[in-house]
């Protein structure tokens, strides 16, 4: 697995550690290179974001090897075997203890500004750096944790080698490692952009993330949710807009996931919102990105970042409503919903994709196990193809459903019709044992066929 940079790769990292459902945890970063990475993952987390600073102390005539380790607050941890055999005394121990105290408060003063170091005492403490390769660092960083009083460690980084994971495991208790390659020799190889991040960067990032995000509006004011209209979703540190619409005796939830830079505002999506609504299903539309993100055709083909924003609201929407959720993904948006589904702690009803790229989520695909409807038009010729590449990797219940003579964005006279009602038949036939709404005849597994028009 390779990353563009260590921001992109940090806001892989943050899909799988929100998996772990922690309470209050504070983020930590090995700097200077891990904290870009943190810091996305902080967001993600709404946790707090600070630097755990470790200095080794490397034998004087060998300083790639560690006699041991210090840390910020008086942590001090030496490998007597390593003194012993290096033949050390305590002058020599002495004076490159000393050394690496002065860099390691330089790099204090130059990153916190007089901020005082956050209080891991009875916290989670998620450790974070932008790779792993022979782990001592790491290591030394668990310890450190363990010193300063952290209830529960858990280390998370992109990639690692996986003979240094193997002993990390045995240090934290928990790990999470989005890639661990047979063939490793640096961490900067598995990263198209793995410049040096800079003293100046990495007191913004710390200077943003030292206080924990309060929650979104609507979490945070303590009244229930709004039946209907304007709602702010809370994902993660990012307060979106969206629009709720929520029948009385919704059976479900239908979240709307945007494609190709498009916003809740969408008219396609609104119309076939407003044909689940009349037929007693809740539908949430919201901004994936906010709009400066929106501007940036990078962050448009995010998919990790769009899954996780997905996840995130997804989050925040059971906390409104105790109803079954589905996903609606049209273009990039469809490949985002079938990464969230695909998470192992997902439990999405079913899913829908109108024009969708699964192909973007082609890593994924086998992972999902939300039954899944793939509408492409029938004159969208290469999408069609792609939609059918990615089924053929599918192992869930699914799809293909054709609308003839549509194309990619469904503008020919009934088509949109079409897709609404091919997608409000997959959810009510999905959401049928809850024993609320209707079942629709089933139509089969891994088959394709022509969409139904309206009547």
């Amino acid at each position: 697995m390779f990353f563009s940079d260590r921001t992109s790769a940090g806001r892989r990292l943050a899909c799988e550690v929100s998996r772990l459902g922690l309470a209050e945890p504070v983020v930590v970063a090995l700097p200077r290179g891990g904290v870009p990475v943190a810091a996305e993952v902080a967001r993600a987390l709404d946790a707090p974001l600070d630097v755990i600073m470790v200095r080794k102390l490397g034998v004087p005539f060998q300083p790639e090897v560690a006699f041991g380790a210090i840390g910020e607050g008086g942590v001090r941890l030496i490998n007597g075997a390593t003194v012993r055999a290096a033949g050390l005394g305590e002058r020599d121990c002495a004076r490159v203890e000393e050394t690496e105290r002065a860099e390691l408060q330089r790099r204090l003063t130059s990153y916190r500004h007089g901020r005082e170091r956050i209080a891991l005492a009875g916290r989670t403490v998620v450790i974070v750096d932008d790779g792993i390769a022979t782990g001592s660092t790491a290591s030394v960083a668990c310890q450190a944790a363990r010193e300063h009083g952290a209830a529960q460690v858990i280390l998370a980084v992109p990639v690692a080698a996986p003979q240094a994971l193997a002993q990390l495991r045995r240090e934290a208790d928990d790990v999470v490692c989005l890639s661990t390659p047979r063939h490793f020799s640096a961490v900067g190889q598995w990263y198209e952009d793995f410049s040096q991040v800079g003293d100046e960067e990495v007191a913004a990032l710390l200077a943003e993330g030292a206080r924990a995000r309060p929650a979104a509006p609507a979490q945070a004011s303590g009244q229930g949710p709004t039946p209907a209209g304007e709602v702010v979703v809370g994902a993660g540190g990012t307060a979106l807009p969206g629009l709720l619409n929520v029948p009385e005796g919704a059976a479900g939830v239908v979240v709307f996931a945007h494609g190709s830079g498009s916003s809740r505002l969408s008219p396609r999506n609104r119309h076939v919102a407003e044909v689940l609504n009349r037929a007693g299903l809740a539908t949430l539309l919201f901004d994936l990105l906010t709009p400066s993100e929106a501007r940036d055709r990078a962050k448009v083909f995010d998919i990790p970042l769009l899954a996780l924003r997905l996840t995130q609201a997804t989050g925040w929407l059971r906390a409104q409503l105790d109803v079954r959720i589905c996903y609606f993904g049209a273009s990039t948006g469809a490949a985002a919903a079938l990464v969230a589904a695909a998470e192992p702690r997902s439990d999405i009803a079913a899913i829908v994709s109108r024009g969708g790229r699964p192909d973007l989520a082609v890593s994924r695909l086998a992972a999902v196990r939300a039954p899944t409807l793939l509408i492409v038009g029938g004159a969208d010729d290469q999408v069609l193809d792609l939609n059918r590449q990615a089924a053929a990797r599918m192992r869930c219940e699914h799809r293909i459903g054709v609308v003839p003579g549509a194309t990619h964005l469904f503008e020919e006279p009934g088509a949109l019709d079409a897709v609404a009602d091919a997608a409000l038949d997959w959810f009510t036939r999905h959401l049928s044992h809850l024993g609320a709404v209707p079942a629709s005849p089933t139509k089969g597994d891994g088959g394709e066929g022509h969409a139904p028009g309206r009547a």
